[in-house]
């Protein structure tokens, strides 16, 4: 396992849709150790591959579900088969350092995926910010064209590589503390959740 760089806004393949996986194989476990890595170093709740530069339909999410439980998953080839209400909440991207925004989407969706090993799985899920990474959006695309043009001056800094004073990657993963939540809560997940949150922390 390796910790990756994250690559920030405006960086050409953030905006590539990226390709399926044709099989599930050693090199792609070896990715998926390395986005649950760098995702777990960067303090974040979910990751997309090609926000480590590799554009292929893979993400990961591990999302505290309390202070002692974690939802912990891998999904390949997700795909959103049915969405159902609304709900706003804050949203931030490890891709898109210091900026955090109320974004409108599904309150509940169903995902079909497979995970790591090639087995089917359909969830309701958080992960409606990675598959939007795997389509080339950013959760700022949601937004309106009044709150994107607010932060325009911002998102052109990260664009030319000026990135937060705050912004350090790491060097190295660090512990995680188990307690960790992201921002907002926990969401629901499984089959039976009653609510979808969008990613909570950064993604």
């Amino acid at each position: 396992m390796s910790v990756r760089p994250v690559r920030i806004y405006g960086d050409p393949v953030l905006r590539e849709k990226a390709r399926e996986v044709a099989g599930v194989d050693d090199t792609l476990r070896q990715l998926i150790a390395d986005l649950r890595e760098t995702m777990q170093a960067y303090g974040g709740v979910g990751l997309a591959a090609n926000q480590l530069g590799v554009p292929q339909r893979v993400i990961v999410v591990d999302v505290p579900l309390d202070e002692e439980e974690r939802a912990v998953y891998a999904l390949v080839n997700p795909v959103i088969k049915r969405r159902n209400d609304t709900q706003t909440a804050e949203e931030g991207c490890l891709s898109i350092p210091g900026i955090w925004e109320d974004v409108t989407r599904s309150g509940r969706v169903i995902v079909s995926a497979l995970d790591e090993q090639g087995r089917p799985l359909e969830l309701a899920r958080a992960i409606q910010h990675e598959i939007d990474h795997l389509d080339g959006a950013l959760f700022v695309d949601r937004l309106s064209p009044l709150r994107r043009q607010f932060l325009r001056r911002s998102l052109d800094a990260l664009a030319r590589g000026e990135l937060p004073e705050d912004y350090h990657p790491p060097a190295r993963p660090p512990r995680r503390p188990g307690g960790l939540l992201p921002q907002g809560g926990p969401p629901a997940f499984g089959p039976d959740a009653g609510q979808d949150s969008p990613a909570g922390g950064p993604a």
